[in-house]
């Protein structure tokens, strides 16, 4: 198993390591890095060219000078032919001129040109103007004649010479050619150790986390795919440790639904046996009614409304899986009522209330009922019904689990309701414990707000979901001292009337159950 799971990393890496190098992040940093170093290497070369081709004319000015001083002390006398040729050999020039102190004079010269394509003053050449005289000699191909003078040593003396440009122009080429090259050595030497370097810092460890998620999608459930961090402070380092946190996490979620999948199968299995087991039951219930027996009379009407609750409830969980909870079907409810049957469901049953089964009296937990007589409130019945229920059984199970039988504990539970604005305010107080902290983080969620060991949280997350169906909301409320109180808010309530019993007279409801 472990092999396996291992070949399917290296497969991951082996997929990744195989991408098309100029599809790869290494390849693209390597191109780019040779460009950018051209570009700036281009950006260098254009001054520098100018600024070659301005020495190079210096250069040639001042051999025209070096010349001319030879020749300076025959003022009165024609140089000889020889001996122009060879200053004008030595300086690739066709004419030289001196200027000194005001006067001009022809040094040499040799098969003039008719004309003079382009004349350069040296005394002062802006950056910009040199730029666009060295471009422009690169354009026109080295076939003009030019002119250039500047002055040499000082300003005392001028030299104006004619030559052709071709000279000047095969000396920008050969050193175009040498910083091409230069530029090129220089860019691959950059970009090899920028790639290096990068590949060692970046490249690598993004690798790692690509093989990481790959292998980590294909098998979620392995914790061997979870990504080792590396102990090291930078972004990669903490994009790894997140990773590793996100994949865990992501874990035990799919453990979670796995797990709660799991559970409604077999609920749902479960549940389908026990609806016709409760049929079966609806069925005796019935002939139970028929029995001409007081007692029985007085315990069939109830026992045949919880046996319609439960198929009911069974009829929802075998649909819950797929479907939320239906739509409520509102209706004016009787409130007082609705509760006094929750009271009747819950104070004598020994499961929720082992004190009662301990207790002489039928049922030592004090169930008030705080509610106007004839209160009538618009909604669901049944869901309503199970939000109190949930609620109440909550407290209930609070209560008899404080862990002793001293009679000096309070031990009450109290549902009120009022309708004010058309809107009804219910709460569901206790004098239990109280909620501890870790339940209040996580109160409205399924199997992570339960208040007791053993419990599943399911009861306040079924509450919260169908009051919101009623456009309500329902919230925990701090109150004074120890206990637990949840308030209710039903909206778009009916104005209230009081509801008069038989005799004309208005009574409340008792706000303790009968015998207590």
């Amino acid at each position: 198993m472990d092999s396996a799971q291992n070949g399917k990393t290296r497969a991951a890496r082996r997929m990744i390591d195989g991408e098309k190098p100029e599809k790869s992040l290494s390849g693209k940093l390597l191109l780019l890095t040779i460009l950018f170093v051209m570009l700036a290497e281009v950006l260098i070369f254009v001054p520098s060219v100018a600024n070659m081709r301005m020495r190079w004319l210096e250069d040639r000015l001042r051999t025209a000078a070096a010349a001319s001083l030879v020749v300076e002390g025959w003022e009165d006398m024609e140089l000889p032919r020889p001996i122009q040729n060879d200053a004008l050999m030595a300086t690739g020039t066709k004419s030289i001129a001196l200027k000194t102190h005001g006067m001009s004079r022809l040094i040499a010269s040799t098969d003039m040109p008719h004309t003079v394509d382009q004349q350069y003053d040296l005394t002062s050449v802006s950056p910009f103007l040199a730029i666009h005289d060295a471009f422009a000699t690169l354009f026109a191909g080295g076939d003009r004649v030019i002119r250039v003078y500047g002055p040499v040593e000082g300003d005392e003396m001028m030299i104006d010479v004619v030559m052709e440009e071709e000279p000047l122009y095969h000396a920008m080429l050969v050193y175009g050619r040498n910083v091409f090259f230069l530029s090129l050595l220089i860019s691959f030497i950059t970009a090899g150790l920028v790639f290096v370097a990068i590949n060692s810092i970046m490249i690598r460890p993004i690798r790692r986390m690509t093989a990481s998620m790959q292998a980590f999608s294909e098998e979620p459930s392995d914790p061997e795919r979870i990504i080792e961090p590396r102990d090291n402070g930078d972004e990669l380092g903490i994009a790894e440790r997140h990773l590793e946190a996100m994949q865990r996490e992501l874990q035990h979620t799919l453990k979670e639904q796995q797990h709660l999948a799991d559970l409604g199968l077999a609920v749902s299995k479960i549940n389908h046996d026990m609806r016709n087991i409760l049929a079966s039951a609806q069925l005796m219930s019935d002939r139970l009614a028929m029995v001409d027996d007081p007692v029985v009379k007085r315990f069939a009407p109830k026992l045949i409304r919880t046996m319609d609750r439960a198929a009911a409830y069974t009829r929802e969980v075998l649909a819950y899986g797929r479907a939320q909870e239906a739509e409520p079907l509102r209706r004016r409810v009787q409130f007082d009522a609705l509760v006094a049957d929750v009271r009747d469901m819950l104070i004598v049953d020994p499961e929720i209330n082992p004190l009662a089964a301990e207790s002489d009296t039928p049922a030592p937990v004090d169930f008030v009922i705080d509610v106007p007589a004839g209160l009538e409130l618009e909604a669901d019945s049944e869901q309503l019904f199970r939000v109190i229920h949930n609620l109440c059984r909550n407290a209930i199970q609070a209560l008899s689990a404080e862990g002793d039988d001293d009679p000096a504990i309070v031990r009450r539970v109290t549902v009120s309701a009022r309708v004010e604005g058309g809107t009804a305010t219910i709460e569901i107080d206790d004098t239990g414990p109280g909620m501890p902290p870790k339940a209040r983080e996580n109160l409205f969620t399924a199997f992570h707000g339960a208040a007791r060991a053993g419990g599943t949280g399911l009861g306040l997350a079924i509450a919260h979901e169908l009051i919101r169906a009623h456009g309500g909301t329902i919230e925990l409320v701090d109150k004074p001292g120890s206990g637990t109180r949840f308030r209710i808010a039903l909206p778009c309530q009916p104005e209230q009337t009081e509801r008069p019993p038989a005799d004309g007279t208005v009574q409340p409801i008792p706000l303790k159950q009968p015998g207590r």
